[in-house]
């Protein structure tokens, strides 16, 4: 590690937030000035730093030095004085202003601020309004760097030291000595693990009421971020003790004060105990409860023949609709919840539009929603008609983080209908099902052999699997889709049957099978079929080929493919590197996590139209509607030439390239395979071996997600009485 001292002669960029800086100084050592760069918040003009770090050679910007850590130095000269004063990082003292009050104090100018600040009026010019200025200005300042340098003392990096000040303001080091633990709660990107480290500086006991509430909410935090709506006691316990290293009874007995204060939720269910977060607990809860009084509450009347009605639909749709889509549209007529469910090439969106129309017949006001701006622009394609995402159907208010529709502030309309089902959580469903008006009708829809949502809970599934409300299955394969592989492979699948591994000799297929034993082959393989042969034998465009993995890491996992990929798609282009990763202009990315002051979503793939490396911005392109991000913000974004099948959900590409080998053996499921089939549009590429797709369609049971909502269903709705048909009155 190099050292170095000196003085800044220019910022030429500074980023408030983070506090990233690009600047010029001049050391005794160096006859020209220096280039520094590095996270150094409240550092201005003038001021006299230590330095620590590591020359490194930009290839736009030659050499510079990155700083690693620094410390601040009083200005010895009175010049320096100066120019640290009239640099405007003191409200009230420019330029001239500095030259005089230096002038008249010299060396003592900063001691004479700091401790004795009213001798200021013994400056011309200088008077009680401008040293109120002064005073606020300079203590503000002090406050920051304060804070800052004893939170260093922790241990913690400068860009965390300065997200915690943003937090907490002079308060900083007084909640971190109270609680570190808040940090998880209180500021994205900071976790438990960081949050613990620091409780072990701070000398915090292990076993202290504080650091096992936080233990126990994070299993159940990440337990959520798995999938769970609850999580089992037995589980919870010895997860949280081996996490905190402290016995599983000191654990089982905190359990009850958490319960107590309202922490947690506690549940008995098939003799085990459930544990719920707050939140979760009431979301499952108020859904079954939600979907108990939609479905037997009165429906609206409509004057109409339910099949006289269909033959008119069909006569202005020019179909004729099979019998279970028949089935489909009358039930949606019929019953306040519908659930239809059915593969590609079932027909699922033209039961959509024939159940529109029916309703429109009758004049019912419909409208249409899915979770995702993806899945809702298909729907709107596909049918014909308006769709919007379930956030702006409910119109999200991303800065007070709540939906302005409610059960006291309803939607408007007689039938709701909402695509992809499946992909929809708890706590969307929960807010959903608040603003649907008591005497609406719901339809859902989606493929419940789909992966379930990225979000907690399996709600589509649970809804069908507790047979609470009428469901239709659409089985049928339509006559267009018998030729296609990727539709007859698709249900080969979901049947537990090999799919259809060689293609009929003539012509192209659309569903290919390359037989490669070890990653390296895949790998190279891959990269084949996106850089040459896809795109010259079956004219798909590189940046439309979309490779689905179903691991991150590995040669074949996210991480490595993104970084290959790139330079065959997208192989020249500004370029920067940040956080291990490199983004190009041009590259393919994805939205990881919802931005709601943005609207973009988790799994949203866009295209980078600009690096601007002077104001640290980058422009996005989301379907042709341009985003912004600042450099601080990078985190939320990707490379996206590989992804995770997972974030593939209510999606499609025109050409897609799945890996699958043993290597992948956890991952293997059925849903998983057929979901990554079912995203193809024109190709469909599986490479691997036979042997890893065989254990995969073997294994029909997806991975187990802890939730009641179907208990809860059969328990409400098998008490109440049925019809012949098993339609609830």
């Amino acid at each position: 590690m190099i050292e170095m001292e000196g003085q800044i002669e220019r910022i030429t960029y500074q980023n408030v937030e983070d506090g990233y800086l690009v600047a010029k100084i001049r050391t005794k050592k160096e006859e020209t000035l220096v280039t520094i760069v590095g996270y150094m918040p409240s550092v201005s003009i003038g001021e006299v730093l230590k330095l620590k770090g590591y020359w490194e050679n930009h290839k736009r910007y030659g050499e510079q030095f990155r700083v690693v850590s620094w410390e601040y130095v009083i200005p010895a000269t009175t010049q320096g004085i100066e120019k640290y004063l009239g640099s405007g990082m003191i409200k009230g003292i420019g330029p001239e202003t500095a030259k005089k009050i230096v002038s008249k104090f010299g060396k003592e100018t900063l001691r004479i601020i700091s401790e004795e600040i009213e001798k200021l009026k013994e400056v011309p010019t200088v008077g009680e309004k401008r040293i109120e200025m002064i005073k606020s200005a300079w203590n503000k300042n002090r406050e920051l760097r304060d804070t800052l340098i004893s939170l260093e003392t922790l241990g913690l990096s400068q860009n965390l030291a300065l997200k915690i000040f943003r937090q907490y303001g002079r308060d900083s080091l007084k909640v971190l000595r109270e609680n570190p633990f808040r940090l998880a709660e209180d500021i994205y990107g900071i976790g438990f693990l960081t949050a613990d480290k620091i409780s072990k500086i701070l000398k915090i006991d292990m076993e202290s009421p504080i650091r096992i509430q936080a233990g126990i909410n994070y299993v159940l935090m990440k337990a959520s971020e798995e999938g769970h709506v609850y999580y089992p006691m037995e589980k919870l316990i010895s997860q949280t003790s081996s996490l905190l290293g402290i016995g599983e009874e000191k654990v089982r007995s905190f359990l009850p004060r958490m319960e107590e204060v309202g922490k947690i939720v506690v549940e008995d269910s098939q003799e085990q105990k459930c544990v719920y977060m707050k939140s979760l607990y009431r979301a499952e809860a108020e859904t079954g409860e939600a979907l108990k009084k939609i479905a037997l509450s009165h429906k609206r009347p409509y004057l109409m023949n339910t099949d006289k009605v269909i033959e008119k639909v069909e006569k202005k749709l020019s179909i004729s609709l099979t019998q279970a889509q028949v089935q489909a549209v009358k039930a949606s007529l019929e019953n306040k919840i519908t659930l239809i469910t059915g593969g590609p090439g079932t027909g699922k969106t033209t039961v959509v539009k024939g159940i529109v129309e029916a309703y429109r017949e009758v004049g019912a006001k419909v409208l249409l929603c899915a979770p995702t701006g993806r899945a809702a622009k298909k729907m709107q394609e596909t049918t014909g008609y308006q769709a919007q995402t379930i956030h702006r159907l409910l119109e999200y208010n991303p800065h007070t983080k709540s939906f302005r529709r409610n059960e006291r502030h309803p939607i408007d309309c007689d039938v709701l209908i909402v695509d992809e089902s499946s992909m929809i959580d708890i706590i969307l469903m929960h807010n959903l099902l608040k603003a649907i008006p008591k005497t609406a009708s719901c339809v859902f829809v989606g493929d419940v052999d789909q992966l379930p949502s990225v979000g907690p809970g399996a709600v589509f599934r649970d809804m069908i699997d507790s047979n609470f409300a009428t469901c239709v299955r659409l089985t049928e394969i339509f006559r267009q889709s018998r030729e296609s592989l990727i539709i007859i492979n698709a249900h080969r699948i979901m049947r537990g049957i090999m799919p259809i591994l060689e293609s009929k000799k003539g012509g192209l297929s659309d569903f290919l099978f390359y037989y490669r034993e070890v990653p390296q082959s895949v790998v190279k393989t891959i990269i084949h079929l996106v850089g040459s042969y896809i795109p010259s034998y079956y004219g798909i465009a590189k940046q439309d080929i979309q490779v689905l993995t179903p691991m991150y890491k590995g040669e074949m996992g996210v991480s490595n493919l993104n970084s290959l990929l790139k330079d065959v798609v997208n192989p020249k282009g500004e370029e920067i590197e940040r956080g291990g990763k490199s983004l190009r202009v041009g590259d393919r990315v994805i939205q990881i996590r919802n931005n709601y002051d943005k609207e973009v979503f988790n799994g949203d793939i866009g295209k980078i139209l600009d690096v601007d490396l002077d104001n640290r911005l980058i422009r996005v392109s989301y379907d042709n509607r341009e985003i912004t991000y600042d450099f601080s913000e990078l985190d939320e974004i990707m490379p996206a030439y590989a992804i995770s099948i997972h974030k593939s959900q209510g999606s499609e590409y025109e050409s897609v390239i799945v890996p699958i080998m043993t290597h992948h053996y956890v991952l293997l499921q059925r849903n998983l395979v057929y979901t990554a089939l079912t995203r193809a549009k024109k190709l469909a590429v599986f490479v691997g071996t036979k042997k890893a797709l065989a254990i995969a369609i073997k294994n029909s049971k997806p991975l187990t997600r802890y939730t009641l909502l179907g208990q809860r269903l059969k328990d409400q709705y098998f008490a109440g009485k049925k019809n012949d048909n098993g339609i609830l009155f």
